[in-house]
């Protein structure tokens, strides 16, 4: 999903859209990250949304930019682009437990392990 899609959205908003698709059974690749606060009420309606067709979420972030930034120049560009940009670089994924079973993840890449064949076999 291009973060330009939910760009407009309040955080509420925003977090509901994402718990929409990922309790359809999708596996939801965003550009960007959320905020600290929408990740936290993500994961808080998750919980409260458990029975026993939903089984919770997982969630991954990538942060190419969360990388120390040796020279001071580096630093200051940084903080220019994320003025100017905001959450879009990086790349959120976000899953659900049923399908998801480990996000593997550091500043420069993301692992997503999946279990597709239970799923298909429990929907039979």
């Amino acid at each position: 999903m291009p973060y330009a899609e939910i760009e407009q959205l309040t955080s509420e908003a925003r977090v509901g859209k994402i718990l929409d698709i990922v309790k359809k059974n999708r596996i939801l690749l965003l550009e960007g990250r959320l905020k600290k606060e929408e990740e936290t009420e993500l994961i808080k309606q998750t919980m409260e949304a458990i029975d026993d067709q939903f089984k919770g979420i997982e969630i991954g972030t990538i942060d190419p930019a969360a990388k120390e930034c040796a020279a001071f120049f580096a630093k200051i560009k940084k903080s220019v682009v994320n003025i100017l940009i905001g959450n879009r670089v990086g790349l959120t994924i976000v899953g659900p437990a049923s399908i998801v079973k480990e996000i593997k993840q550091d500043p420069e890449k993301i692992q997503v392990f999946t279990d597709i064949g239970k799923e298909k076999k429990r929907k039979r």
